[in-house]
């Protein structure tokens, strides 16, 4: 049975050779955080440098759910944006939108991503001067982030609409949320030196290729024709080959945005599968014992991770968070798929629907009956990878 495993947790534990509170680093899957380690040095100075590193800002405004502990359910919005380089327009919007779940018990976290086109009816929003409307879920960030005002300004009022927009579909709130930002994202994993994914089925990138001497380079998807280019002379398409492998940062990366060919019969349901896989390598990868006794490599990860995230814990200390989840690990991490990771399109457009299931685990999350839900519905836990 699929996932069932991670919902049935054991109570007996290997012991670690490293102290259990000093094995968790990413807050909600994205919020790459590491937590202090026993006999390393300082628990209070490494929470302290955790915590200066990673920008902080109130995303959430007016659909915010302010709170004064983390005692209790904790849901988190994250939202991933790929923004073009040097782009200045308002055309940004939400490429990957993730809640996180954590239960009472916090000793789980579900990750369910949301399609980027799920059709939603997004509200009106004086903020931004927006004119609500009926389409795809992702313009909701758009639709706060135009109009004028600093960078922060713009994201915190696009994060505050989608979540808005959320909370009208849903009846789910908030209680805190990041953005993250793909290009902060890949100096993370640069810094980590890669992770290893598995790959299911043989796949071909599309902003990757080969030169001549095997060297990943960067190349384009030309959507009009279908294919691949900028493919150096002599050079070829980069394939993955199915079974698990250590991936360079880039092709991980690139390997987590595929949705086209042969690795993503299900387009974006794949390709949230794959993402949520990555977020739980770059958790197992930032946990291990070797990152963990080499204290010029975590720092390191700690301020590249403090430009890749902007949080909002809507008021409560990041340490209290630090503490209070010390126990997940990367095996406690699991992964929920939104339509039992199957196409339901709209009729006569390219917008995805949710099935009557869907929404009964939608109502499940907001009702904290997630884990008792899932238990019944097992279609809806993605493969272990």
């Amino acid at each position: 049975m699929a996932g069932s495993r991670s919902l049935k947790k054991t109570k007996a534990r290997k012991r670690d050779h490293v102290p259990r509170w000093a094995r968790w680093c990413v807050l909600g899957g994205a919020m790459l955080m590491i937590i202090g380690g026993g006999g390393l040095f300082a628990v209070r100075a490494f929470i302290n440098k955790a915590t200066s590193a990673i920008g902080q800002q109130d995303l959430l405004g007016d659909a915010g759910d302010k709170r004064t502990s983390v005692d209790g359910p904790i849901t988190m919005l994250l939202v991933g944006m790929d923004v073009r380089e040097n782009q200045h327009d308002d055309s940004v919007r939400a490429d990957t939108i993730i809640m996180v779940y954590i239960p009472a018990s916090h000793d789980q976290a579900y990750m369910v991503s949301l399609p980027r086109d799920l059709q939603v009816k997004i509200p009106d929003y004086k903020k931004s001067d927006f004119r609500g409307w009926t389409t795809k879920i992702n313009t909701a960030f758009q639709g706060g982030y135009q109009g004028p005002g600093t960078e922060k300004d713009k994201r915190g009022r696009g994060m505050e609409l989608l979540a808005i927009t959320i909370k009208n579909l849903t009846g789910i709130t908030f209680d805190g949320a990041a953005i993250i930002d793909f290009a902060g994202f890949e100096a993370v994993l640069q810094e980590l030196g890669g992770v290893t994914m598995c790959v299911e089925a043989q796949a071909e990138a599309i902003h990757l290729a080969r030169d001549k001497n095997g060297k990943v380079v960067e190349a384009w998807y030309d959507d009009s024709e279908g294919k691949v280019r900028g493919i150096p002379t002599g050079g070829s398409k980069l394939i993955y080959l199915p079974g698990c492998q250590r991936m360079a940062p880039n092709v991980a990366l690139e390997y987590s945005r595929l949705r086209k060919g042969t690795c993503c019969p299900n387009g974006d349901y794949d390709r949230q599968r794959h993402q949520q896989q990555l977020i739980k390598a770059i958790i197992s990868e930032a946990t291990n014992k070797n990152m963990l006794t080499d204290l010029g490599k975590l720092n390191r990860v700690i301020q590249k991770a403090g430009q890749a995230f902007v949080l909002d814990t809507q008021g409560v200390a990041v340490a209290d968070y630090l503490f209070t989840l010390k126990d997940i690990k990367p095996d406690d991490l699991i992964s929920v798929r939104i339509n039992a990771g199957q196409v339901h399109t709209v009729p006569g457009t390219s917008d995805e629907a949710l099935t009557a299931d869907s929404k009964q685990m939608l109502a499940a999350l907001r009702d904290d009956q997630l884990p008792a839900w899932l238990l019944q519905h097992t279609d809806f836990l993605a493969p272990s990878s």
